[in-house]
């Protein structure tokens, strides 16, 4: 969750030495006496450009030397450098070209928050979900193999994306193939952590060097004839490493595990780079990193300071709020915040409550939850296939399982999804979050595709709340509901309706009318019914409040098919596959002939900017709704004249 701090400078830092670097050559040189200055300046850059722009902070303030050493001793862009998650990625993105553009990061037509293959030859992957680089990075690593390439592919793992079993996957292959692929452990506490100690340093230097590697490598050679001393060897040496270091887990995997190291020491890292960039086959380096390190509150607080909201201008002036009005209009409440407020309320009335995350406690409010019952929540890290199968064998024991999950991260359980939990009809609630367009993250983590991906599964139950309220009735729907059951709800805050503390079950598959108008229906699904009613005082059309994807309501789509000229279907939500086909294809079964339009997100990913530029862009705001209408109005007009 971001945070604001107001003691950041606005003002541009001077860093002359940065402002020579335009790309990574340049960046090359310089002398090595000078990188400590570079990182300084390149620390003082990252605060003032991301409290200008808002957006991802503690993690790239730790990987400033990192980032620092990487690009001075590979050779970049040939050499491949692919970046895990994308949050560790700012300072990687002010070295190499883009420092000036900084300040319009996560803005429409700026800069991605996360590496991106179009926006520079320097992001060899483009990233957004965590735990990928690793599979890249092997699959460059083993083109250039094919191909007869020279170059170096080094993958930068970190901020908890170690936690994933997709990592365990990678490099369970990566050493099996013998690819001369550099792993970076960026350990900054958010996966795992362990103690750097004088020992740890010294061994790690030593095993790093190029001497100590040609023993290893020659002795191998020699000692094969040898078997029985070739094996004492081996387990002697990793007998030794377990001793100072926690790498035996990657040498056993068939790694040459190098650390664990200081990763803000900068001549360090660019010795043990350096040492390690000539030698052959798969290698870890696992370096030590302060998230948020250089800015005392991040470092106090790395979860509250993983990003910042934009920082405005202490002088800035304020819009007065009368004390009445402030009293007669309470803030409105996230989506997020409802979710945990009523995850709460339900527990307290159910001991057979669960929750499951896959490290999104605090994204999804469940932080209180998570306080309040601490025995039955269960964050499983970044690991969503298995959260679903933990819900699953939850609820085969007669425990009723709330998995709180993006709706973009869920798509990564999609197999776990169908086969463990629907397929065997399992009790199991989904409270999926991020619905929908998110804004400033862009496409990455857009939930575009759920309803879409949900509907076609069989025993699920969809739920599109329109509002803070019915959000609230529907966890209580789906909760009580035996089954499989799905509530999908948006990013940020609601319209700010009435919040009903006592909890009421609704009808499932039912419908209702919010507004009575002439020859058009609104069918809405989901959390734009305002911009639909808007729409609807204009053209005095009738707006349903359709509340569920699956099952339908065909009854109320027969009756509005029966009394209106056109039918509209309304959803944040791609159109393929969406809320709308389901309509569509109810009336092709039933040989209802009706004119239907449906808005919806478009066959493409909706590019990074606010969620209302987003919508704009989308064409489903309330000028694009209307204007659509209007204009399908139209068309049917010229084709009943051209008729008659």
């Amino acid at each position: 969750m971001a945070k604001t701090f107001n003691d950041i400078p606005l003002i541009r830092p001077e860093t002359p030495l940065l402002d020579t670097i335009e790309n990574t050559f340049h960046l090359r040189e310089l002398n090595e006496d000078q990188l400590l200055e570079l990182a300084d300046e390149l620390r003082a850059y990252l605060l003032f450009s991301v409290g200008k722009s808002g957006g991802h902070f503690g993690a790239g303030l730790g990987t400033i030397e990192l980032t620092i050493a990487l690009h001075y001793i590979l050779n970049t862009p040939h050499d491949r450098l692919v970046w895990d998650v994308g949050h560790q990625a700012y300072p990687h993105k002010i070295l190499t070209g883009r420092r000036d553009q900084m300040p319009t990061i996560r803005q429409a037509k700026g800069l991605s928050a996360f590496p991106k293959r179009d926006e520079s030859e320097y992001d060899t992957f483009g990233v957004g979900h965590s735990s990928t680089s690793i599979s890249a990075a092997l699959g460059m690593a083993l083109a250039a193999a094919m191909n007869g390439e020279d170059r170096k592919t080094v993958a930068v793992i970190g901020d908890g994306a170690m936690t994933a079993g997709m990592v365990f996957e990678a490099l369970n292959h990566t050493a099996h193939t013998d690819a001369n692929l550099l792993v970076v452990l960026n350990d900054n506490n958010m996966s795992i952590s362990h103690n750097v100690g004088g020992l740890a340093t010294y061994f790690s230097k030593i095993w790093s060097s190029r001497f100590y590697n040609t023993i290893r490598e020659g002795g191998k050679k020699v000692l094969r004839s040898v078997p029985t001393a070739a094996t004492f060897v081996r387990k002697t040496e990793e007998h030794l490493k377990a001793m100072v270091a926690p790498g035996i887990v990657f040498e056993e995997l068939g790694f040459n595990y190098i650390g664990p190291i200081d990763g803000h020491n900068l001549p360090l890292l660019v010795q043990t780079l350096n040492n390690l960039k000539t030698l052959p086959g798969p290698i870890l380096l696992h370096t030590i990193t302060q998230k948020g390190k250089g800015f005392a509150p991040a470092e106090a607080d790395p979860v509250g300071y993983h990003a910042l909201n934009k920082i405005e201008p202490k002088n800035k002036p304020k819009v007065a709020v009368s004390q009445s009005a402030a009293t007669i209009t309470p803030p409105k409440k996230k989506y997020q915040q409802v979710f945990g407020d009523w995850l709460c309320d339900m527990a307290e009335k159910e001991p057979r409550l669960v929750g499951i995350t896959p490290a999104m406690c605090e994204g999804s409010g469940m932080v209180e939850f998570s306080k309040r019952f601490p025995e039955r929540f269960h964050d499983v890290a970044i690991a969503e296939q298995h959260a679903v199968t933990l819900a699953a064998g939850l609820a085969c024991e007669g425990i009723k399982p709330v998995v709180a999950i993006y709706s973009t991260f869920l798509q990564r359980a999609y197999d776990q999804l169908i086969h463990d939990v629907a397929l065997q009809d399992l009790d199991v609630m989904f409270g999926i979050d991020r619905a929908g367009l998110v804004g400033e993250d862009g496409p990455s983590h857009a939930g575009s595709f759920d309803l879409t991906y949900l509907r076609c599964i069989p025993n699920m139950v969809v739920m599109t709340p329109s509002d803070e309220n019915e959000t609230r009735q529907m966890l209580y729907t789906g909760f009580i509901h035996k089954g499989p059951s799905a509530v999908r709800y948006p990013r940020g805050t609601g319209p700010g309706v009435t919040i009903e503390k006592e909890m009421t079950t609704l009808p499932i598959g039912k419908g209702v009318i919010r507004r009575e108008g002439s020859r058009i229906a609104i069918l809405n699904f989901g959390t734009l019914l305002p911009s639909a009613l808007e729409v609807a005082e204009q053209l005095n059309a009738t707006v349903a409040d359709m509340r569920f994807v699956k099952p339908l309501d065909t009854s109320l789509i027969d009756k509005l098919a029966a009394k209106y000229d056109l039918l509209v279907t309304l959803e944040e939500n791609t159109i393929q596959g969406g809320a709308g086909a389901a309509v569509s294809e109810h009336l092709a079964c039933e040989g209802i002939v009706v004119a239907v339009m449906h808005l919806g997100l478009p066959d493409l990913f909706v590019d990074h900017g606010s969620h209302q530029q987003q919508l704009a862009s989308a064409g489903l705001d309330v000028e694009g709704i209307q204007q659509a209408i209007e204009q399908r109005l139209g068309e049917i007009k010229n084709i009943h004249g051209a008729a008659s």
